[in-house]
């Protein structure tokens, strides 16, 4: 595999030994909409121990294990996909989806659902269904729905938190909603996060709630954004609030506690002059972290206010952090050739280059590069073939030499981006805030391939599955599809 950010995953069957002649297979991890590949593996009976039939059905059994990881990842689990990143397909996997290039309101639309209330939370995609979350615009109620994907019909629409009191969003309510931390779906449960307000994990075969957490405490402020990830055994929350900062790390089949680990910056800012420092604006993140292969070990990459850090996701254990003079980091992570890539924040609005490979405070030593000029704050940068990609507020994309940093090109597409973009079937696909979708050709010159509208614009980011886009404006979901 390459250097890309890479989830972990485990849903294409797995080879276990040989008995009697047949192949024994582990079939745990397999979706359960994958009952074609259930019954194939399934097929009981004994072969003689004959090189000839073992190598025949050896042949057979890796054809479909294949097949499986296809299958696989075809889902689009979490926020930004199966590998965190923004990749609609598996590294080195070339092989087009068949996804639309062309769409309009009339055109291409396989259909178009409106979701009840608001949120701003990705699509997540698994064993025909798709789920997604949303909240009174007051903050009193927070739903999990659940969608059937050929259809677009809501079959559950779950109630699993109520609030008589949630702190007013106050300006923040532009950009943000009670129901922006994507969900994570796995086979037969999906986790649901609302930030201090509760996580709950729900049956997706009945809808039914299987545990809830509300007493992880934070004020959020402005809202809660940063989504959940699973990593083995583990879902881990992000708490950047105002007040309180740290990870927790939950058993994804009771919901216990694992491991917890405050954010360790200095703050200092006890006495900066102005309200954002009075009220806890500069302590305050939007980031979700990713979890990559680093030298060969699992590595969490994380962007808080004041400092970015890595961390062993299996105890929580801080690395090594790097420091930056910011807050409000909300892009993911990504990472390349042992280089993390972060988004400083709100107010510097750089994007910096960080090695992976140190320990302690790597401020002084691990930083390789910084760049500045049009930065996106909202949306996660997106690297292809040693090139990074970053959609700015102020209507440009700019492209960047990720070894180096040097800009290759900046140029203007038109509209505000928050959502992140994706690269699926060899294409940039970039969604603003104004509904237009620019799709560009990745490379060193700059060049659109297409501009497709919808009404209402998007601040929620797409999702894929197949050869069909979900994608959430801010009043409906839409399966584009060829």
């Amino acid at each position: 595999m390459n250097g890309q950010g890479i989830a972990h995953r485990a849903n294409a069957p797995q080879p276990s030994s040989w008995s009697d002649g047949v192949l024994l297979v582990d079939l745990r991890g397999l979706p359960d909409h994958d009952s074609s590949m259930r019954n194939v593996f399934s097929v009981s009976g004994a072969l003689p121990a004959c090189g000839g039939s073992r190598k025949l059905l050896l042949f057979l059994a890796l054809g479909l294990l294949a097949v499986g990881g296809a299958m696989a990842q075809a889902d689009w689990p979490e926020f930004r996909g199966p590998w965190g990143n923004g990749h609609a397909s598996a590294p080195g996997d070339t092989q087009p989806a068949g996804l639309p290039l062309h769409w309009s309101e009339t055109n291409n639309v396989k259909w178009k659902t409106p979701i009840p209330h608001h949120g701003l939370s990705t699509p997540v995609v698994m064993g025909g269904q798709v789920w997604l979350t949303t909240a009174t615009v007051e903050g009193h109620d927070f739903f999990a729905l659940g969608l059937d994907t050929e259809t677009g019909a809501i079959r559950f629409n779950e109630k699993v938190f109520h609030s008589d009191n949630p702190e007013p969003l106050g300006n923040g309510a532009s950009m943000n909603s009670y129901a922006t931390p994507t969900a994570v779906i796995e086979p037969g449960r999906v986790y649901v996060h609302f930030g201090s307000f509760g996580t709950a994990c729900l049956d997706t075969r009945t809808g039914k709630t299987l545990w809830k957490r509300d007493d992880l405490p934070c004020r959020h402020y402005r809202g809660a954004s940063s989504s959940p990830i699973a990593f083995e055994n583990l879902l881990i929350l992000t708490f950047d609030g105002a007040n309180l900062q740290y990870h927790v790390a939950l058993d994804k089949q009771t919901g216990k506690t694992v491991w917890k680990t405050d954010r360790s910056v200095a703050w200092n800012d006890e006495n900066e002059p102005g309200q954002m420092a009075r009220e806890g604006d500069h302590r305050k993140a939007h980031s979700t972290p990713l979890i990559v292969t680093a030298a060969g070990k699992p590595l969490m990459l994380s962007a808080g206010a004041k400092a970015a850090y890595g961390y062993d996701p299996r105890t929580g254990r801080e690395l090594w952090k790097v420091r930056y003079n910011d807050f409000s980091a909300a892009p993911r992570p990504v990472f390349d050739r042992g280089l993390a890539f972060f988004v400083t924040g709100f107010s510097q609005k750089e994007l910096w280059a960080v090695k992976t490979d140190r320990q302690g405070d790597v401020t002084d030593t691990g930083v390789v590069w910084k760049f500045k000029p049009h930065v996106g704050i909202y949306s996660s940068p997106l690297l292809v073939d040693g090139l990074l990609y970053t959609a700015a507020e102020e209507n440009y994309v700019t492209c960047l030499d990720a070894a180096t940093g040097q800009m290759i090109w900046a140029e203007r597409i038109g509209g505000k981006h928050a959502a992140s973009p994706i690269y699926a079937d060899g294409r940039l696909y970039f969604f603003s805030q104004r509904g237009t979708t620019t799709v560009l050709k990745p490379g060193r010159t700059f060049e659109v391939l297409a501009t497709n509208t919808l009404a209402d614009g998007f601040l929620a980011s797409p999702a894929v599955s197949g050869k069909a886009f979900y994608l959430r404006t801010r009043t409906h979901l839409y399966r584009i599809e060829p």
